[in-house]
């Protein structure tokens, strides 16, 4: 294995987990309820009264972020080293893996694991066992 020290990040990624982990935190003290991108828009998909604006709002600020930092910072150069059927693929499979595990990653990798949840942890672990396989399957086993 080697690094890519020329697109090594580590200043950003860094700055990126403490963002995610500190929204993760004002959002269940302020809110009292979990940051998983899956169980928001899954609420929108089944809206209660008084549920549907703070729902709408997050997944719009999502939405919106990217855009604004295009409109700040300019166009950046984006690399995919997938066809498009692969694409659809794996976001299939992500969406049937976060409905048999009850939660997307960011519900439990940052949410559930920051609450000592056991749940959480054993989905983490399976999220990131399967990850770990499915790559070494598709550049080491099935590109050869």
């Amino acid at each position: 294995m080697t690094i890519d020290w020329n697109n090594f990040t580590p200043w950003a990624s860094l700055s990126g987990g403490i963002l995610l982990g500190l929204a993760s935190a004002v959002f269940i003290l302020f809110n009292g309820r979990i940051l998983g991108i899956s169980g928001i828009i899954g609420g929108l998909l089944r809206p209660t009264s008084g549920d549907v604006g703070w729902r709408l709002s997050l997944v719009l600020g999502m939405l919106a972020a990217p855009l604004i930092y295009f409109v700040v910072a300019g166009p950046s150069a984006v690399r995919i080293d997938a066809g498009w059927a692969t694409l659809v693929v794996a976001g299939l499979l992500v969406g049937v893996g976060t409905r048999f595990g009850s939660g997307c990653t960011s519900g439990h990798g940052v949410c559930g694991l920051s609450r000592l949840s056991p749940r959480s942890l054993v989905a983490t672990l399976t999220f990131m066992g399967t990850g770990f396989v499915t790559v070494y399957l598709v550049r080491h086993v099935l590109a050869a």
